[in-house]
């Protein structure tokens, strides 16, 4: 704590101390008060401002500081100044009492508990931004929550200080209305009960209630106003309709079926969208046999020679569509169907919001259905550069049609898909060149992170661009050819085939979206619930924000299929505190939580651990002895606030963190785990040690040297 803070607090304890200490509250009683009315009305009237000014310092002192007798006072308002104006200072007295103490609550107390608790708090944080003032008002109308409470854990909040004050003020005018008025028939009062009774809580209670009851009412108002000009059927063939069968929607098909629910699913294409068949699986299992093709070449350093080795680039292809075809069954049509799962193959339409048309074959129906879950997914983006269709271009779809391996390609994009893709067929054979309009590959990570994966990459020959800008395709006789933009000046790079890798685009168009008013930027515009601005429409997976991982969908499709088929009786706000990702070049790049760039931009305080993977024991029995294991955590704490792997099975080391960061374990904990050895993963064990010997007490580690020291004399 600093010294201010410090120093405030033993102002207000020995302020509060000193008020008992004096019996200064004696005055702040009832019968006292009836003793001295007269007194203090007959000074009121010769010195009208005087007594005005001092009863007020008073009334905010004793706020503040929270000490008993709130309610005298404002009674005492009420019989020396009247109703009017003791309304006006018993409201703006309490009120600023109030604001001075959440103030100091906030100044002294709300770091630490936001800093120690943050995480286990991170819900009503978001609860109290978004509806702070709603819960405000509701507390301040219901007398039995004592006010001084609501002061100091209101402080601790990240409620807006101005919204804190003013919301402050309406609650306590009605409540201070009714003291205000006791208070002027004073000498009818014999005790605090002949004001305070039951029906009078009760009223209050009821009071309390209207804005939470305000809230729900302008709720239904919203849906009624999206809901306006479309008639609402009286009965729906389906709880539940969702349009895409990729990772999503696979999943929130499955979740409606497993609660008995009447799901339809709607598949225009493959059964498994991308992941399964032109992202995830097929990319994966490239990879592998890259990786094979790799270690054959390089076997001989370990004494195995294997002689020149060969890819049939056509058996690669077999080989990678019988990995999809291994899979398939998990996302079959006839899976699905045993589930209880309707599904269609064809082209949807949202016609209302409870009405999908379904076009297969040229044929059309519809189907009614309570709610929708539009999964539609994403597509690679091509941008319009000139020339791209005089040249033969592939993207991440249509890359598996390939039959013959390129000599040379060109990858055009330096994210993970253009890293992963480019040293899979450098590893097959291709001459890879490698094509970055910025100053590094990987942009989302952290420089360090991108410059290792980068120095493998061009180890392994890929010829890497950065600093170059796409500008133009061109036909030069019979060859395919890049123009680009590096220092201000056009340089062409020859190719064969050229991949676009510049990322991926929401599918948003083409089933009813624009028609219906379903509002989008980019990707669907989804609340916290998933919802979009029609309350029974919901997004998740690619086609909605903020992430766009396989695992995410699956995530995302969890609450959205609840939250569509349960609200508005019980609905989940989607969690994105711990979201791991991985990269899967060699060596691998994983993810959770803050990357060190993010940090920076946060503005958020953190300390670096890191150990080096290339003095791990398996790591260099496995001839894989490179890469780090980088730990981002709060300054002097084992929290964990992030961490970033390069290395080999980078995605499975980040694992354990993923589960620690999830349910608040620290490297402490970590490294107090046993791990086999030798595994990879004692590199999380490591990188904890490398943290406890840097945050070590030194100061009682010089008092345990001269112990020993003296147990040696």
């Amino acid at each position: 704590m600093s010294l201010k803070k410090l120093l405030l607090l033993l102002v207000i304890v020995a302020l509060f101390i000193s008020a008992f200490a004096f019996d200064l509250t004696q005055y702040l009683s009832l019968d006292v008060l009836k003793e001295k009315q007269q007194q203090l009305n007959h000074l009121f009237a010769e010195h009208p401002f005087k007594v005005f000014a001092i009863y007020f310092a008073i009334y905010v002192i004793s706020t503040a500081l929270s000490l008993p007798g709130a309610t005298v006072l404002t009674l005492g308002a009420g019989a020396i100044f009247g109703f009017g104006w003791g309304l006006l200072l018993a409201s703006f007295a309490a009120s600023l009492g109030a604001f001075l103490s959440f103030l100091s609550a906030r100044f002294i107390l709300r770091d630490w508990v936001q800093d120690k608790f943050g995480e286990r708090l991170d819900a009503i944080n978001r609860g109290i931004e978004r509806d702070g003032a709603f819960y405000l008002l509701s507390l301040r109308l219901v007398p039995i929550f004592p006010f001084f409470v609501i002061n100091l854990v209101m402080g601790l909040t990240p409620i807006k200080a101005w919204t804190y004050y003013w919301v402050s003020q309406v609650g306590m005018l009605l409540g201070a209305a009714v003291y205000i008025n006791a208070g002027t028939q004073l000498a009818q009062i014999n005790s605090l009960g002949d004001v305070v009774s039951a029906d009078l809580i009760g009223a209050f209670v009821l009071l309390g209630i209207m804005p939470i009851l305000a809230k729900f009412i302008l709720s239904l108002l919203k849906r009624r106003k999206a809901f306006k000009g479309y008639k609402k059927p009286k009965s729906f063939d389906n709880n539940l309709v969702i349009i895409g069968a990729g990772s999503a929607g696979l999943v929130s098909a499955y979740i409606a079926a497993a609660v008995k629910a009447k799901v339809t699913l709607i598949e225009k294409h493959k059964m498994g969208g991308d992941c399964l068949n032109t992202g995830c699986v097929p990319s994966k299992a490239l990879l592998h046999v890259a990786e094979l093709a790799h270690n054959a070449r390089n076997a001989g350093n370990a004494g195995v020679s294997v002689g020149e080795v060969s890819v049939d680039f056509k058996q690669v292809m077999h080989q990678v569509q019988s990995v999809i075809n291994d899979i398939e069954p998990h996302d079959s049509v006839e899976r699905y169907t045993k589930l209880g799962v309707s599904v269609e193959q064809g082209t949807a339409k949202i016609l209302s919001p409870w009405e999908v048309e379904v076009t297969a074959d040229g044929e059309t129906k519809r189907i009614t259905t309570r709610s929708i879950i539009i999964a539609t997914g994403a597509k690679p983006l091509v941008p319009n550069f000139e020339g791209l269709d005089k040249v033969s271009y592939l993207t991440s779809d249509t890359l598996w049609d390939l039959e013959e391996l390129p000599k040379r390609l060109l990858v055009l994009g330096g994210g993970p898909i253009g890293c992963e893709l480019s040293q899979a067929f450098q590893r097959l054979g291709s001459q890879v060149t490698q094509v970055e309009m910025t100053d590094r590959l990987m942009g989302p990570e952290d420089e360090d992170t991108a410059e290792l994966l980068m120095q493998r990459l061009v180890h392994e020959g890929i010829d890497i661009k950065l600093n170059h800008k796409a500008i133009r395709f061109e036909k030069k006789g019979n060859e395919s050819v890049l123009i680009a933009e590096h220092n201000d000046k056009e340089v062409a790079i020859a190719f064969d085939k050229v991949l676009i890798a510049l990322g991926r685009r929401p599918n948003i168009s083409g089933f009813g979206l624009e028609e219906l008013g379903v509002q989008t930027n980019k990707t669907v515009s989804t609340n916290q619930l998933l919802q979009t601005n029609f309350p029974n429409i919901y997004a998740c997976g690619d086609v909605a924000d903020p992430y766009q991982f396989t695992h995410v969908a699956s995530h995302q499709a969890w609450y959205a299929s609840v939250n569509a088929l349960f609200d508005p009786f019980k609905t989940f706000r989607a969690d994105y505190s711990v979201i791991p990702w991985v990269t899967y070049t060699s060596p691998q790049v994983a993810n959770v939580g803050l990357t060190e760039q993010q940090a920076k931009k946060a503005n958020k305080e953190y300390e670096v651990t890191e150990y080096d993977i290339g003095e791990l024991d398996r790591a260099i029995a496995d001839d894989s002895a490179y890469g780090r294991v980088k730990v981002l955590t709060k300054p002097g704490k084992d929290e964990i606030l992030g961490v970033n792997i390069v290395g080999p099975q980078a995605g499975e080391l980040l694992a354990e963190y993923v589960l620690a960061m999830k349910h608040g374990i620290g490297l402490n904990k970590i490294l107090g785990t046993i791990h086999s050895y030798p595994t990879l993963a004692e590199a999380n064990k490591y990188v904890a040690g490398e943290w406890k010997r840097a945050n070590a007490p030194q100061k009682l580690l010089a008092w345990v040297e001269k112990f020993h020291r003296w147990r040696r004399s």
